[in-house]
């Protein structure tokens, strides 16, 4: 059985701020091939689709597509502010490396 992904407070509070929801827009989080690890997350405002699996926190939505999510089984996405930019993040449990910028990973 797959855990779904897991969406902390402050990612819902960004998306709050940008007002993805007030828009009719959610968060997408695909995986996709490529990057320097073998696999790339793909973070992007869209409209939910058909077979997404939807996670809703303080009036704001982020889906994932039924092709990414075992990618994402039980990982956590969150929102970082360090020095280097403010960026959506992914602690991915299923991850074995990734690249130095955290945006690709490898299994």
């Amino acid at each position: 059985m797959q855990i779904p992904p897991k969406v902390t407070e402050r990612a819902f509070e960004r998306l709050a701020e940008i007002g993805a929801g007030e828009q009719g827009q959610a968060l997408r989080v695909a995986v996709e091939g490529g990057g320097c690890s073998g696999f790339q997350y793909e973070f992007k405002l869209d409209d939910v689709a058909e077979g997404d699996l939807v996670l809703e926190g303080n009036g704001e939505k982020v889906v994932v597509d039924d092709v990414s999510l075992p990618f994402l089984t039980g990982a956590v996405i969150d929102f970082s502010e360090e020095l280097i930019g403010a960026r959506f993040v992914i602690d991915n449990p299923n991850a074995t490396s990734s690249c130095g910028c955290g945006t690709s990973f490898s299994i």
